[in-house]
């Protein structure tokens, strides 16, 4: 990975490079999410947001905190999307790794763009396999490994990546609704790329935590509603691959004593369930790394984390259950080009979780359910390899069955079937 020196204050982006964003993917001009200020992070799909707080510090907007509900046989039933919900309340997560463009993909999606009439760049091809999966999930979350350029470029891979801003606005159309930010990669093109990054995904309308344009923003807990619960999201990276930050309030490490914190805090503003993105591990490796047992091990015995994920691999990692707290310790690539060296670059895990809550008010995943993914060319396109296959054959029958069970075997290495959690089969559900 590439060293780079930065240096200079951030600089606004003009409001008219960020228009550019949202009509130059997709054919769709995505809505633009009101710029935020004051560490507060933007509405979720017009709910209001939680108010910005000092890690640890409470309820510091002086307003008191949303109490859990408690079911009761008068409540409403909020059975959320997905599997059938046993309880009185649902709410489902649906989460997936690294989204690495490559240069072979944004060529692809400028082919994508020519076929369908559209100027500039179109994503939407490369990520419209995920639709179905998101469409029955209450909430999507992505995360965004790398910085964005300006819409015109120019574009640059690894080792420090500048990639178009149109894959945003594509994620927001497929049916994402906030990415996290924290990686390896956040700060490849300075404190610039950094908050250009961010002004894009508020241009596209995707919410987003991990990195931050200023001190007081770094301070605010990303908390997204659904129907049913209030859901915090807290990430962190273990390094910036050599690379500083012009401030260190940039950009969340992997700390587990400043992520408990920010857990707590969470709760106190009326988090119900507070979701941990881990950006860790060994790349191309089959299990969880010594730091990657550790700091998840240390955020599930907090008791304020509700389930833990990873990625940064580009490889998947197995699921488990930890003391009760589900973990799942790397995604693989959400989207990335096809490695002719490491066939596990080319996989991906999409996972699913149903959070349900039980008569204390308390929220637990109910249904943990995972769907194996690989990237195929010509053209470059995400694919589902689970056993119901609700996009046909991905690369051959044999091919696809040998990712399935490749992925199943990872998956499963440290108990997770056991412990409950399964494949989702995205066409067998109501």
């Amino acid at each position: 990975m590439g060293n780079k020196n930065v240096s200079g204050r951030v600089r606004p982006m003009a409001a008219a490079a960020l228009l550019m964003v949202a009509l130059t993917s997709c054919g769709v001009i995505a809505e633009q999410a009101q710029p935020q200020s004051g560490g507060q992070p933007s509405s979720a799909a017009g709910q209001p947001s939680a108010p910005a707080a000092q890690p640890g510090a409470g309820d510091t907007a002086g307003q008191t905190p949303t109490a859990a509900p408690t079911p009761s046989a008068e409540m409403t039933p909020t059975p959320g999307a997905g599997p059938a919900c046993k309880a009185v309340r649902c709410t489902s997560v649906l989460v997936t790794g690294d989204m690495l463009v490559h240069t072979q993909l944004w060529q692809q999606a400028h082919e994508d763009a020519v076929a369908g009439g559209v100027k500039g760049l179109d994503f939407g091809p490369l990520l419209e396999g995920q639709r179905r999966y998101i469409e029955q999930s209450d909430l999507a979350i992505c995360h965004q490994e790398t910085p964005v350029a300006l819409p015109g470029g120019p574009f640059s891979a690894y080792p420090s990546f500048n990639v178009p801003p149109q894959i945003a606005a594509a994620a927001k159309a497929v049916g994402y609704r906030a990415c996290t930010t924290a990686s390896n990669h956040t700060v490849d093109q300075g404190p610039e790329g950094l908050a250009r990054t961010l002004d894009v995904l508020d241009a596209a309308g995707l919410e987003h935590t991990g990195s931050y344009r200023t001190q007081a923003e770094s301070r605010g807990i990303l908390i997204l509603q659904t129907d049913a619960a209030r859901i915090a999201v807290i990430a962190g990276t273990y390094g910036l691959n050599g690379q500083v930050p012009e401030q260190p309030w940039q950009v969340d490490m992997l700390d587990a004593p400043a992520m408990i914190a920010k857990a707590k805090a969470a709760r106190e503003q009326g988090a119900d369930i507070v979701l941990a993105a881990m950006h860790a591990g060994d790349e191309y490796s089959s299990a969880p790394n010594a730091q990657q047992l550790e700091v998840a091990h240390a955020l599930a015995d907090s008791g304020e984390f509700t389930m833990i994920y990873g990625h940064h691999t580009h490889s998947v990692l197995p699921m488990e259950k930890y003391k009760g707290t589900w973990i799942a310790y790397g995604l693989g690539n959400g989207v990335t080009e096809l490695s002719p060296t490491y066939v596990v670059n080319n996989e991906g895990l999409l996972l699913r979780a149903q959070f349900s809550q039980d008569s204390t008010g308390t929220w637990t995943a109910a249904d943990v359910a995972w769907a194996p993914s690989v990237i195929v060319s010509g053209p470059y396109r995400w694919c589902s390899v689970a056993a119901d296959a609700p996009q046909g054959v991905c690369t051959s029958p044999a091919a696809d069955a040998d990712t399935r069970l490749r992925t199943e075997q990872v998956v499963e290495s440290m108990s997770a079937a056991q412990a409950g959690a399964h494949e989702l089969l995205v066409t067998k559900e109501r």
